[in-house]
């Protein structure tokens, strides 16, 4: 790949950049020294490209993966949603609406045969029967959806390839 070809945020980060963000990205509670020796560098250098990477956005933040079925919310389901107008308003209303739904943990706007695709996810069976009906159902603009319920989480990884 020429420099061309590789894509700005590839062009600004180094070798070393990417080790660091392959290891935090596996183990984000590791501490800056285990890290500095895990990439072979001070400390202090260590904090100072961490500090960089948060800074120009390559960091984002870090989070405890928790688990589902243990804190009731095992039944992961996807909602393809289609608006009955995709007008601005419209759509400006629907995303507010999702934001503040906690049960909504993804929505994307997305090209094809509907608008939003949602991951959500609740107890049971019986918790999405109630949810479709109070909360998607109620959503600014909802014509129409399609109900995937997911039987077997094959993969389920946030980790980018470095």
């Amino acid at each position: 790949m020429t420099d061309i070809d590789t894509p700005r945020a590839e062009r600004d980060i180094d070798t070393i950049d990417r080790r660091i963000l392959r290891v935090l990205q596996a183990d984000g509670r590791i501490s800056n020294l285990k890290l500095a020796e895990a990439v072979h560098l001070s400390p202090t250098a260590v904090l100072e490209r961490v500090k960089r990477l948060h800074r120009d956005g390559y960091i984002l933040g870090y989070q405890a993966r928790l688990n589902p079925e243990k804190l009731g919310a095992g039944l992961l389901v996807f909602v393809e949603v289609l608006l009955d107008r995709t007008v601005h308003d419209v759509m400006d209303s629907f995303r507010a609406a999702v934001q503040v739904r906690t049960e909504i943990l993804e929505a994307h706007l997305v090209a094809g045969g509907f608008d939003y695709l949602l991951k959500t996810r609740v107890a049971d069976m019986a918790a999405y029967r109630e949810f479709i009906g109070s909360v998607i159902w109620t959503l600014p603009g909802v014509r129409e959806t399609r109900t995937y319920v997911v039987m077997e989480e094959v993969k389920n990884s946030t980790a980018l390839r470095l």
